[in-house]
């Protein structure tokens, strides 16, 4: 695949931001605007670019990504122009957890989700489904998916996994370092 276009990808919380600098740290140059800063949520940065948020509308952000590395959260995947290449790094994560680090989240900014964990899990594991059908069917991608539950436990493996993936000079020792235990506030004991 010449000259792609690299990807992170997932569920909100699911360990995105954390590959993003992962990345970053081997790396590959990261597409992101600083729009959304660091908080006590993520406190090492979201790795956010907005217009991504557009891409459906405009993407003219697209092309110039190549050869680097973009947030793209799940639910906009199907948005990215299938004229490029994609690698995609696609992160699982157990959805106990998700929702547990969701909640906490809004906690935190004082906001309401409305929904109950049961239809939040449900509508979750629905749209996971969903889009991992579409990516192993679409020509334009590649895919690989990491489970940040194991990255947790089995980093060298999972990175030298990526590092073949992505078929680009990662730093892995670099990469290691990005992980971060303490920023694992929210458990549930089962893999992704």
């Amino acid at each position: 695949m010449p000259n792609p276009i690299y990807v992170v990808s997932g569920l909100p919380r699911s360990g995105t931001s954390m590959m993003m600098k992962m990345l970053e740290a081997g790396g590959l140059e990261p597409v992101t605007d600083g729009i959304r800063s660091a908080d006590d949520d993520n406190p090492k940065g979201y790795y956010e670019l907005e217009a991504v948020k557009r891409t459906k509308q405009d993407p003219s952000w697209v092309e110039p990504a190549r050869g680097k590395v973009v947030k793209v959260i799940s639910q906009l995947l199907q948005d990215l122009p299938e004229t490029e290449q994609y690698k995609i790094v696609f992160m699982r994560r157990n959805l106990d957890e998700i929702l547990a680090s969701q909640q906490k989240m809004l906690v935190n900014r004082d906001e309401q989700d409305g929904a109950g964990d049961d239809d939040m899990k449900s509508s979750f594991a629905g749209h996971v489904e969903e889009v991992e059908a579409w990516l192993r069917a679409s020509d334009h991608v590649q895919v690989l998916f990491v489970s940040y539950n194991r990255m947790q436990s089995e980093a060298d493996s999972q990175i030298a996994r990526i590092a073949k993936f992505m078929a680009a000079d990662l730093d892995a020792a670099k990469m290691a370092t990005v992980i971060d235990p303490t920023l694992y506030r929210q458990r549930k004991g089962a893999s992704a």
